[in-house]
């Protein structure tokens, strides 16, 4: 399969549920907006997924970039560092922007990134993300549109890896590890 297969555990979140939670905050973004055009920022890789479900659901115009940042590297754990290796393709000023993220856990990296699209100067910031991890967190970070609170276990499956596996399972579950 992989360079290393992984023991995953049992089915945490449904395909249903997500595609449920998801049109349930696309169309909640709608509400927010007030008939303004809104710009969503997926998170690469991970949040492809979700972001592709949330937008189905989005009734006023909208329009999407992507971003590619981490904390973690092949690791599982946050380094803390924050890197940028794809910035977006145009300008925010003034723009309703809505950063889509697989999971909050540690906050470094949305933290980081929340602060670096201020200074851009958008109209508004919020953050939509799939799965929020609490018991991680190392640093204070509001969610707008969450989907899901998870336990402290490794998630992976519906666009969320380990080492660049298990992205495609249409689920979210957990890495077992012994």
């Amino acid at each position: 399969m992989g360079e290393k297969d992984y023991k995953l555990g049992e089915i945490m979140i449904t395909e249903d549920k997500i595609r449920e939670r998801a049109a349930e905050i696309g169309r909640r973004i709608s509400e927010d907006a007030g008939g303004e055009d809104v710009l969503l920022i997926g998170i690469l890789k991970g949040a492809v997924m979700w972001m592709c479900d949330v937008i189905k659901h989005i009734s006023v115009p909208v329009k999407i970039d992507f971003m590619a940042v981490s904390s973690y590297g092949a690791s599982t754990k946050s380094s803390g560092v924050v890197r940028i290796f794809k910035d977006l393709d145009a300008a925010i000023e003034d723009k309703n922007v809505i950063i889509v993220e697989d999971i909050v856990d540690s906050g470094i990296t949305l933290n980081y990134l929340k602060d670096s699209l201020k200074a851009r100067k958008p109209k508004s910031l919020k953050i939509c993300a799939l799965l929020d991890k609490p018991a991680g967190r190392r640093t204070e970070i509001d969610i707008d549109y969450k989907g899901f609170t998870v336990d402290d276990v490794f998630i992976v499956g519906y666009g969320l890896d380990v080492n660049q596996q298990y992205r495609n399972l249409p689920y979210i579950t957990s890495v077992v590890t012994d």
